[in-house]
């Protein structure tokens, strides 16, 4: 069930501002199996579980990064403008969808050839500016014809393949791979406490919905679930990176070499002595890179006791993410398990 889960969130189109479709599946996913459930005004989805006044928050953010058109020049070609971390080679003749008033509009993106770049074009590689998407249009008429107009949101067109020894690559598990563990969480948990599940939404542009979540709520304590990457694949230092896919989902202590957040000591030694009693395999991260939802939750209110667990996951940001459903598995049968149970604050 969690592959098939998995398969159907990061097929599912969400760009940061635009989660709608995420949404439409947790939705689907959740009838039946929580308490309440509302949109709030910034978009975020929550969902509650409801027992006592201790209130837990688990926040996974449902957007994905991708593009927003700019502009449309007189030949039918679209500027476009990144939301969230993009690495430009990673888009350079990448196939796109247009989420346009029309419906989904097929483009590609294209530039420069590199049989006609000089030397020094080629020493400096591929920049988002150079780029442009082509979606077959002969002008601006035809573009806008086909439902194409500034504001335009553009994701990655991928569908999810498997790998060998069941792992699978796809595009979005950044962080669909939270989602499902979010989504499998609030379907199985039975806790002494008010649990709240928000799929929050404009993560990737400024961790923006998991704080104005998290001060409505004022939950007692929080845990984002979002993906981390490993260091057990050539190109990355495991002396930097001591964790490795298919290992257990990961407890963050520290992210961003401590400029994201420095994890509650409590809401760490929760999670550990969980996973100890119940025999779950989990890994620890300090990390020097990213940072997650639990940056914005911790500090919100008079600061709310937060850490991360994060499903280990290679190639992050880019159309070939891959990682080990058997981690997405755990790591919600962790939280299942810690939420019988109060962390001592």
């Amino acid at each position: 069930m969690v592959r098939e889960l998995l398969k159907k969130l990061s097929n599912a189109h969400g760009l940061s501002g635009s989660e709608g479709s995420v949404m439409t599946i947790v939705k689907r996913e959740l009838k039946g199996h929580v308490d309440e459930m509302y949109e709030d005004p910034l978009g975020n989805l929550v969902t509650v579980k409801k027992g006592g006044d201790f209130k837990v928050m688990l926040a996974a953010h449902a957007d994905e990064i991708g593009l927003m058109v700019k502009s449309i020049d007189e030949k039918g070609f679209l500027r476009f403008v990144t939301l969230g971390g993009w690495y430009a080679p990673t888009l350079y003749n990448q196939r796109v969808i247009l989420h346009g008033t029309k419906g989904p509009v097929p483009g590609v993106l294209g530039g420069k050839p590199p049989h006609k770049m000089d030397e020094e074009e080629r020493k400096k590689g591929v920049k988002v500016d150079d780029l442009f998407i082509d979606i077959g249009a002969r002008d601006r008429d035809e573009a806008e014809a086909a439902g194409i107009e500034v504001g335009t949101p553009a994701t990655l067109d991928r569908q999810v393949a498997e790998l060998a020894n069941g792992r699978l690559t796809g595009k979005a598990f950044d962080n669909r791979a939270g989602v499902a563990v979010l989504i499998r969480t609030m379907q199985q948990v039975r806790s002494p406490f008010t649990v709240y599940g928000v799929f929050t939404v404009q993560e990737e542009v400024g961790l923006k919905g998991a704080r104005t979540s998290a001060y409505s709520i004022d939950p007692d304590c929080a845990v984002a679930t979002d993906v981390t990457f490993p260091g057990d694949h050539p190109g990355i230092d495991q002396i930097d990176v001591p964790v490795e896919m298919g290992k257990g989902p990961i407890i963050t202590i520290a992210d961003a070499s401590g400029r994201g957040l420095i994890a509650s000591r409590a809401m760490v030694s929760w999670l550990k002595d969980t996973a100890r009693k119940h025999d779950i395999p989990v890994q620890l991260e300090v990390g020097s890179g990213g940072t997650t939802d639990a940056t914005a939750i911790h500090l919100e209110r008079g600061g709310i006791p937060s850490t991360t667990l994060s499903v280990p996951t290679r190639y992050i940001h880019s159309p070939v993410e891959v990682l080990d459903p058997s981690d997405v598995a755990n790591a919600a049968e962790l939280l299942v398990q810690a939420l019988k149970t109060r962390p001592k604050l």
